[in-house]
Formats: C-alpha cells, sequence, structure tokens
C-alpha cells in the first residue's frame, strides 16, 4: 500500500480554532507565517493555508462583511482590479490551463468563513483532477506554501506597482 504524508495537514485537523475572524486577525498583519501577499486600502492578498491547487490566491476584502453586495462601489471596483492582476500573476508563474474564479455567497453555498467576504482564485490544468481526489479524497499540491509565497510575491508586486492599489 502507498502512503501520502501531507505533514502540513496536522495543523488544520488538530488545532484548536483562533479567536475571532481568522481573516480581521490577518488585516494588520504583518507576519511572514501568514503568506500575505499584498494589502490594498480595501483588500488583501494571502494564500489559502489549505489550498485546492498550488498558487491558491484569496482575495479578502479588510473589512468584516459577508457578501459581495455589501461592499461599497469602490471595494466592489478594485475586487475587480485585483482579480485581474491576480490572474496575470498566476498565469505568468503557473502557465495553467485555466483559472478558477469564485466565492462561496454564505454557509449554505459552502463558505467556510462565511461572515467576512473573500474570493478564491487558483491555477488549474487539465490534468490537476486524478483517481485520488476521486477515490481517496486526497488532493496532491506539488509546492509548499512557501514556495508559492516565494514565487508570487514578486510578480504580484510588479504588477501592482504603481497600479493605486
Amino acid at each position: 500500500m502507498d502512503r501520502l504524508y501531507t505533514p502540513w495537514r496536522l495543523e488544520y485537523v488538530s488545532s484548536d480554532k483562533e479567536d475571532g475572524c481568522v481573516f480581521c486577525n490577518r488585516v494588520a498583519s504583518v507576519d511572514p507565517e501568514h503568506f500575505i501577499l499584498h494589502k490594498s486600502r480595501n483588500w488583501f492578498l494571502v494564500l489559502n493555508r489549505y489550498p485546492y491547487n498550488n498558487g491558491h490566491v484569496l482575495i479578502v476584502l479588510n473589512r468584516h462583511v459577508g457578501s459581495l453586495v455589501d461592499c461599497s462601489e469602490e471595494e466592489a471596483a478594485d475586487l475587480a482590479k485585483l482579480m485581474r492582476f491576480t490572474e496575470m500573476a498566476l498565469r505568468k508563474i503557473y502557465n495553467p490551463d485555466g483559472v478558477n474564479c469564485g466565492y462561496n455567497g454564505g454557509a449554505g453555498a459552502g463558505a467556510g468563513i462565511p461572515d467576512h467576504f473573500h474570493v478564491h482564485m487558483l491555477p488549474r490544468w487539465s490534468s490537476d483532477t486524478n483517481f485520488l481526489t476521486v477515490t481517496a479524497d486526497t488532493r496532491i499540491i506539488p509546492e509548499t506554501l512557501e514556495q508559492s509565497w516565494s514565487n508570487l510575491k514578486p510578480v504580484i508586486d510588479d504588477l501592482l506597482s504603481g497600479s493605486g492599489l
């Protein structure tokens, strides 16, 4: 029998929930361990700590509101720009066959953190779904969060330089 070791998942399955909102706790953070890629006046970009694929980025609203309709016009306009720049970075670094972008609007839609609006963006490849996902409920992610951050951070910094975001 083959075994897949994923020691980074131990923290997820065994740790206590942190106090307060995980995203609100990150708004002011400068800790490298939080994998924040960029901060703007209304949003921040951060790697998903429990990614679906490598390069799984979250675009998180700085304010604690639960849905897109709660965003101001300025926040919504900035979100569109950040989505565009994030896709550009993902395509440059990972050369994917496509990019998933979306959000789960509320607990009923599958949101893991339903009270703080955020958008998922991640590169996808035609071959990234395989038998392990279907038969063993297991994903294989070929790079660490540290590697994803190191790859994406300089590209995002370069793309967003001078953008006003």
